[in-house]
């Protein structure tokens, strides 16, 4: 079982299940995840290979969607399902493996292919920083800048940079991501589709979700609706959150 936290309780509306995207966690949607749960139990995992949930060599979306299967069934058995990036692909796999398991289906800023970038050049960038002796985040930082110049990006890495252990650890399965990292960007060819609500939501200053998309999209989505955040980037919920927690609850509904 995945490790996870909640936000609110449970109610007549089934709960919903927010799952981040790579080197995310948990606790980057703390505060999405509280204003989206003045309603309903909000339950929030920390995804394999991430956070506080276990390790395994295997990361691709078979596994990944397995897993919030598991979460689902031990939590009342369906749930609305909201996915950034990666978390999205896994969402979306679930919904086409296991259409039973979900009311509605939210996707955020990501399609249904195979992406032909790669996050290795973070992965280097996390292993070259040397851990033994490291208590000082902005040390962490300092380093980090040698290789990840945006300060957004290294803010966003650090945070799964554990400081109290000794010596100081990453909550990322750095070895497993690399070596799956063409499974990650990628996408399987999984026949299936979920006829239920389903909402793509994109950040107009992001390309992740193109017009060209829309077909594949529509292929296995027939029900999709397309929604788009002036002035946000592929992290549209960190860009943007007001506006795309107001989004999501129009559609939850």
């Amino acid at each position: 079982m995945l490790n996870f936290v909640t936000h609110g309780a449970t109610s007549a509306a089934p709960p919903l299940v927010i799952v981040h995207g790579l080197f995310g966690s948990a606790r980057n949607w703390g505060v999405i995840a509280r204003r989206l749960s003045q309603d309903r139990l909000v339950i929030v995992p920390d995804m394999r290979n991430h956070g506080d949930s276990r390790w395994d060599a295997a990361h691709g979306y078979a596994e990944l969607a397995s897993d919030l299967s598991a979460l689902i069934a031990a939590n009342g058995g369906k749930a609305d399902l909201l996915g950034h990036s990666m978390g999205g692909k896994a969402a979306m796999q679930l919904a086409l493996r296991e259409p039973s398991r979900l009311r509605r289906l939210v996707v955020a800023d990501i399609a249904p292919v195979a992406y032909g970038h790669s996050q290795r050049h973070l992965i280097a960038a996390m292993r070259a920083i040397k851990l033994e002796g490291l208590s000082l985040r902005s040390e962490a930082d300092r380093q980090l800048t040698l290789q990840v110049p945006e300060a957004g990006v290294r803010a966003f890495l650090l945070q799964s940079l554990d400081l109290k252990a000794s010596p100081a650890r990453w909550k990322l399965n750095l070895e497993a991501l690399d070596d799956e990292m063409e499974r990650i960007t990628g996408w399987p060819a999984t026949a299936g589709r979920f006829e239920g609500p389903a909402l793509f939501v994109r950040g107009a200053l992001s390309d992740y979700i193109r017009p060209e998309h829309h077909p594949a999209i529509l292929a296995q989505f027939p029900a999709a609706k397309f929604a788009e955040i002036e002035g946000a980037g592929h992290w549209l919920h960190a860009d943007a959150p007001r506006e795309f927690e107001e989004i999501v609850q129009r559609f939850l509904v």
